[in-house]
């Protein structure tokens, strides 16, 4: 006769639960504390000169989680049990619980990735860890398949994402990444809240791909029969509401690009994306340098200006540093301004030389993207403002006020990464129609990332958009940052991954 699986075993366990009366899935339990509360409020650990002074309440507290550890003695036995908030140690008896329940139920058919609710009171063991003696337990949901062991069980990188409840469950760490990243979440609202922003929502369905230079996502409306478009940026829906008087607003939410996975890009992302009226790119070069300082307070500590990412110091000390985009990439070329703004042959050569794949095939613009990508953008590392930026490449954004030829534009860097892109916004109706012909001119020519014709956002600009700045935000990468992470997978939840195989599945 085949020996059962695990997964058998604690099916039939699950069963005799409820022999016992107790349901497998059970619907609610009430609790009054967190494991992170009372760790919190107690301490973990205390030395025995701390423990003679401490007197712990006699109060009966109540908590749920998954047991992630067990030892049993005998008539007693030590177990972990995990919520969202930590794990804490309980110490259940025989004698406390009744010996039908401990030892018919605990030590036969509760199994480590259970949950449970337990009531009791907190006492210290020998060694000062802070516990609770149950009093109480409630077999709450049966696991049936047993926990990866944390150490050996769980080093498959794609598994831990494919599976991420179960990176979630055995890795505190990870957990630690989503906690903060919500937080950087939360208090970005909060800095923008502050300062009489409303957040909206605009469409994720569209009907024109616009708002950056991207290739979209393509999918059918029903309704409508007609194609749509995943978002691939907020920006004009967002701009439309600045011409409808609403003069400070913003939107966090998704966008989709239909581009490739690396550590740095994900297809799906997260953005934050506000519009200021009245402002220009120079007030929003301070704003972040605002926000930066206000995140750094709320999420590494007050006054803290410096934080380490992959082995390297980053400065956050005010002012940052401002550098030009074509001057930059004269200096690291030899060619001088006009030539990389107008000599398409003197661009190609360089390209050529500094490595930019298919250079023959790009325009004279992508080329000059690559080039500034291939030799300026892995030396940002310190926080660094990027302006100066081609008109040609930024079909959105006003001209530079002492040069035509360029764009009131800027893209913070830090650690070589691109982190927000902004600009003083284009509301001259009849340079915004001139600039989407020229971006359909390129996608003519094969550049599939060239941004369509938008004739609703140009009758709204013929209505008037008072002067306004515009900036955006990648949350993934921010989170990369706060949490020194080298891979945009890590802060993702559930990263974009080739459909699973199919394969025989073990239960051992």
């Amino acid at each position: 006769m085949a020996e059962k699986t695990i997964m058998e075993i604690r099916k039939e366990k699950a069963e005799r639960w409820k022999e016992e009366g107790f349901n497998p899935y059970a619907y609610k339990y009430e609790t009054n504390a967190t494991c992170g509360e009372l760790i919190e409020k107690f301490g973990r650990t205390k030395n025995e000169e701390e423990r003679e002074e401490e007197k712990l309440p006699e109060d009966t507290f109540s908590l749920a989680g998954r047991i992630v550890s067990m030892r049993i003695m005998g008539k007693a036995a030590f177990f972990h049990i995990q919520d969202s908030t930590g794990r804490i140690q309980c110490y259940i008896r025989r004698d406390d619980v009744g010996g039908d329940f401990y030892n018919k139920v605990f030590k036969k058919l509760i199994d480590i990735g259970d949950i449970v609710g337990v009531k009791g009171t907190l006492f210290r063991t020998r060694t000062g860890e802070l516990t609770l003696e149950v009093k109480e337990m409630t077999p709450l949901t049966k696991s049936l398949r047993p926990l990866p062991e944390k150490w050996h069980g769980l080093k498959d990188v794609e598994k831990r994402y494919r599976q991420r409840y179960l990176d979630l469950i055995v890795n505190p760490e990870v957990r630690d990444i989503f906690k903060t990243r919500s937080k950087l979440i939360q208090k970005i609202r909060d800095f923008l809240n502050s300062r009489g922003f409303m957040e909206v929502e605009t469409p994720i369905l569209q009907t024109v791909a616009s708002g950056a230079a991207a290739k979209p996502f393509i999918t059918h409306y029903n309704a409508l029969d007609i194609d749509v478009y995943l978002r691939i940026a907020p920006e004009l829906y967002l701009k439309r509401l600045i011409v409808g008087g609403l003069d400070r607003v913003y939107e966090i939410g998704r966008n989709f690009r239909n581009e490739g996975i690396s550590t740095r890009h994900n297809p799906e992302f997260t953005m934050i994306e506000w519009y200021m009226a009245y402002a220009d790119y120079y007030d929003l070069m301070d704003m972040t340098e605002e926000l930066f300082e206000y995140l750094l307070d709320e999420i590494k500590g007050k006054g803290v200006r410096e934080i380490e990412y992959q082995g390297t110091k980053i400065s956050f000390e005010r002012p940052w540093k401002r550098i030009s985009f074509v001057g930059e990439l004269a200096r690291r070329t030899g060619l001088t301004v006009d030539e990389i703004l107008h000599d398409e042959q003197k661009v190609l050569e360089a390209a050529k030389k500094h490595g930019v794949e298919d250079a023959e095939k790009l325009s004279h613009f992508k080329r000059v993207q690559e080039l500034f990508e291939i030799l300026i953008e892995p030396e940002l590392i310190q926080p660094t403002f990027v302006i100066d930026f081609p008109k040609a490449i930024s079909p959105l954004a006003k001209e530079k006020r002492d040069n035509p030829e360029l764009v009131e534009r800027f893209e913070l860097f830090i650690f070589g990464q691109e982190i927000a892109n902004a600009y003083s916004e284009l509301n001259n109706p009849e340079e915004q129609a001139k600039r989407f012909l020229q971006q359909l001119q390129e996608k003519a020519k094969g550049d599939d990332e060239a941004m369509a014709y938008d004739e609703d956002f140009v009758r709204a600009l013929e209505y008037g958009m008072p002067p306004t700045a515009g900036e955006g935000i990648g949350i993934d990468r921010l989170t990369m940052l706060f949490t020194d992470k080298d891979s945009i997978r890590e802060v993702l939840l559930f990263p974009q991954l080739k459909p699973e195989k199919k394969e025989e599945e073990t239960d051992e």
